[in-house]
C-alpha cells in the first residue's frame, strides 16, 4: 500500500465496523462519520451532548438520522460510555472525539471499564509522503512521554505490527535521535544503537530490519545518507520512525501535516480493540480515514514476541 487511497479502496471491501465516538460534539468528527458510513466503513455511535451534536450537526449540514446516539452531556461520562460500549464487544472501534488526549488515555486504561490488554500501547500515525510514493509509520507521537529500551522495543514491535496490516512487510526501522553517531552524553543514541543489536540477534518477531541512531535526514533521505557517508538497508529508505520521545514525534508528525500537507491515520495499538486518536485540531478526512485504518485492524492477531536477556549461569 503506497497511498491513503488504497487503504480506502481495500477496506470498502471488508464488512462494516461499528464505533463508538466518545464526545462526539465536534464538527469535524461527526463529518468524518458520516462520511465513513456514506462509503459503507463503519457506523458510528455518536456519544456525547446529543443537543451540541445536533447544532454541529446542523452547522456543517449533516443529518444525524443515519446515527445512534447516547446523550451524555458530561464529557468523563460520555468518554465511560464509548469504552464501555467496545470493551463489552457492543462496538468494535473507540474514537477520540473532542476530548483532551490525557482524559481520553485515562479512560482507556481504566482498570473497571478500560480495554487493557497487559500489553504495552503505543501511538502510531501512518503519514503518507507523495513525494516517495509511500506510507511512513511515526511512534509514539501520542502516548508514552519518556519511553525506557525495554518500551520502545516493544513500540518499535507495535509499529511493524501496523506496517503489515498497511501491507508493508519485514519494515526497515530507523531509530531517531539528534546525530547518526553513538555518544554516550545522549541517551537515546545509545538506545538506538542497542535496539539495532538486538534486531541482529533476532530478538524481534515479526522480522523486522533496525538500524540506528539516524538524524531525520539521514533516515528517510538516499541523498543525505550518501553524503553522510551511512550505508545499511534502512538508511535513506526507513518505512518506521522510532522517534526518542513524544515530544519529537507530536512536532514531527504536526510538521508535516502543517508544512508538508501530508495526509495521515492516528491509531493506539495494543489495546483490546483498535483506537482511532488523532488531533482535535486534524481534518475532518484524517479522522475518516483514521477510521478506515481502525476498521482494516479489527480481528486482526497480534503475533508479536519481544525477547528480552537474562542472566544465566
Amino acid at each position: 500500500m503506497k497511498d491513503l487511497d488504497a487503504l480506502l479502496g481495500l477496506v470498502e471491501k471488508h464488512p462494516v465496523r461499528k464505533v463508538a465516538v466518545a464526545v462526539a460534539e465536534d464538527p469535524s468528527v461527526i463529518q468524518a462519520a458520516s462520511e465513513a458510513h456514506s462509503k459503507g466503513i463503519a457506523e458510528a455511535v455518536l456519544v456525547g451532548d446529543e443537543r451540541e451534536m445536533r447544532r454541529q450537526a446542523d452547522s456543517v449540514g449533516v443529518s444525524l438520522d443515519e446515527f445512534r446516539i447516547l446523550n451524555e452531556a458530561d464529557p468523563l461520562k460520555s468518554l465511560a460510555a464509548a469504552v464501555t460500549l467496545v470493551s463489552s464487544g457492543e462496538a468494535e472501534i473507540l474514537m477520540k472525539g473532542y476530548i483532551h488526549t490525557d482524559d481520553f488515555l485515562r479512560g482507556v486504561l481504566n482498570k473497571d471499564y478500560g480495554l487493557r490488554t497487559g500489553s504495552i500501547m503505543s501511538h502510531v500515525y501512518v503519514v503518507e509522503v507523495r513525494q516517495q510514493n509511500k506510507l511512513v509509520f511515526i511512534t509514539d507521537s501520542a502516548m508514552n512521554i519518556a519511553p525506557t529500551l525495554e518500551q520502545k522495543a516493544a513500540i518499535l514491535l507495535n509499529a511493524v505490527h501496523v506496517a503489515s496490516i498497511f501491507g508493508v512487510t519485514k519494515p526497515k526501522v530507523a531509530v531517531l535521535a539528534a546525530v547518526e553517531l553513538i555518544n554516550p552524553a545522549m541517551p537515546a543514541t545509545v538506545e538506538a544503537a542497542a535496539l539495532a543489536k538486538m534486531a541482529d540477534r533476532s530478538q524481534y518477531v515479526p522480522e523486522c530490519i533496525v538500524d540506528g541512531p539516524f538524524a531525520l535526514d539521514n533516515a528517510i533521505s538516499v541523498a543525505a545518507a550518501r553524503h553522510k557517508k551511512i550505508g545499511g538497508p534502512v538508511a535513506g529508505v526507513a518505512d518506521i520512525l522510532l522517534v526518542p520521545s513524544i515530544e519529537a514525534g507530536n512536532m514531527l508528525t504536526k510538521s508535516l501535516v502543517y508544512y508538508g500537507g501530508c495526509r495521515l491515520v492516528g491509531l493506539l495499538v495494543g489495546a483490546k480493540a483498535p483506537v482511532v486518536l488523532t488531533s482535535r485540531a486534524d481534518t475532518k478526512e484524517s479522522k475518516m480515514l483514521s477510521m478506515a485504518g481502525a476498521a482494516l485492524m479489527v480481528n486482526v492477531q497480534r503475533a508479536l514476541q519481544l525477547k528480552i536477556g537474562r542472566v544465566h549461569y
